[in-house]
């Protein structure tokens, strides 16, 4: 079983920049077995893939709305991904659930196994 904890969202100012973290709660030969992505979901709309990385790490695939803006990445023997952000936007707002499948990224989130609860980021005009 995989158990996702997502934490590290709140309040910033446009411009501004967090740092997500998700951890799982599973062995690390479990964990280092699984793709990882971030998904967000603003108010009122669907869940929109944000990024994702493979499970050994070698491939990362973004959305074109947060290149160059945002960095995934992860350290299997702490079970964790992180969601680095820089320049967030006020179109940034929303919250963000890691997400994990085996292997590959897949940018559908009706691919994915696993979720966490979900972490708010808010990003201020």
């Amino acid at each position: 079983q995989v158990q996702l904890a997502e934490s590290g969202g709140g309040l910033v100012q446009t411009g501004g920049s967090l740092r997500l973290s998700c951890t799982c709660a599973a062995s690390e030969s479990t964990f280092s077995l699984y793709a990882m992505s971030w998904f967000r979901q603003a108010a009122g709309n669907g869940r929109e893939f944000v990024v994702g990385i493979s499970s050994s790490g070698g491939r990362t695939t973004y959305a074109d709305s947060v290149k160059n803006r945002f960095t995934i990445s992860r350290d299997n023997a702490k079970n964790t991904v992180y969601l680095q952000m820089y320049n967030l936007k006020p179109e940034d707002t929303a919250v963000y659930y890691c997400a994990a499948r085996p292997v590959i990224v897949e940018v559908a989130s009706r691919e994915y196994d696993y979720w966490g609860q979900g972490t708010q980021v808010t990003v201020s005009s």
